[in-house]
């Protein structure tokens, strides 16, 4: 019985391999057109885009073009090819900035990109992208429904780029004085990190790193620099535990103030 049920299914599968092989080398563009949008909506997103691919250009400036286009941006998208999605998204929302798809295509767009991107420890190119696009849909439609969703996907972006600068800030520290002073390294990005994002979630850790670094440049100063470093440090100890007083990081930033206290005179 399995057997029969596997023969059936090869063979419908070679019947419609058959009929759309059929249908990609015609030259009757409206069969064509109707034949794609049903892929579409069964869900075969990959022969929905073949057949678009050929059709949206043989079909601008006509009545047609705009859904084929939108069309196409949306297989490519259900087909999770997030990028080439994207370059026809924008194509669209470029070409018809009022057309009855404009909004939906700034979304996913955005929303595209945003699915695809990388993990913190990559290059963060596809996280920028998604954020300025996301951006500007909510730029040109601040009251969608989707509006939103969209500025949280944007906090959720940022502070995927927050946290790989937590990990840059981080392998600083833990390089110390390897080939160089990585201590002032990890004091640079953690304060540029939270200049450029002051509302971040990782401003505890990034803060702590502050001070963790501070305290160990002044503990491995020349004697004569460690009342001025340690200094630096008591005034980073104050910044921190104002913030965060009963923070996870509070008792060993109340130890790092015991130790600095000691060269620092009234």
């Amino acid at each position: 019985m399995r057997k029969i049920v596997i023969f059936s299914l090869l063979v419908l599968l070679m019947a419609s391999c058959g009929e759309f092989e059929k249908v990609r080398k015609s030259t009757d563009y409206a069969m064509k057109y109707e034949y794609a949008k049903e892929a579409f909506e069964k869900g075969n997103y990959l022969e929905c885009s073949t057949l678009l691919e050929e059709l949206v250009t043989i079909y601008k400036g006509s009545s047609k073009a705009e859904e084929a286009l939108y069309l196409l941006a949306r297989s490519y998208y259900e087909n999770k090819d997030y990028l080439t999605a994207g370059e026809y998204f924008k194509a669209y929302y470029r070409n018809f900035p009022r057309g009855e798809y404009a909004e939906l295509a700034r979304y996913y767009c955005g929303y595209g990109y945003y699915l695809d991107s990388p993990d913190p420890r990559l290059d963060q190119s596809g996280t920028y992208k998604a954020i300025e696009e996301m951006q500007q849909f909510i730029d040109f439609y601040p009251r969608s429904e989707k509006a939103a969703e969209a500025q949280n996907i944007i906090f959720e972006l940022q502070d995927k780029l927050v946290y790989k600068e937590v990990l840059n800030a981080q392998l600083y520290y833990n390089l110390g004085n390897y080939m160089g002073n990585n201590y002032q390294s990890a004091i640079i990005t953690a304060e540029n990190t939270l200049k450029d994002y002051p509302y971040t979630q990782h401003k505890e850790t990034l803060m702590m790193l502050i001070l963790k670094s501070k305290y160990q440049e002044a503990v491995q100063s020349y004697e004569e620099k460690k009342p001025e470093r340690f200094r630096a440090v008591i005034d980073e100890y104050y910044a921190f535990i104002n913030e965060f007083p009963d923070g996870p990081n509070a008792k060993e930033a109340k130890q790092i103030f015991k130790v600095a206290s000691r060269y620092v005179k009234n």
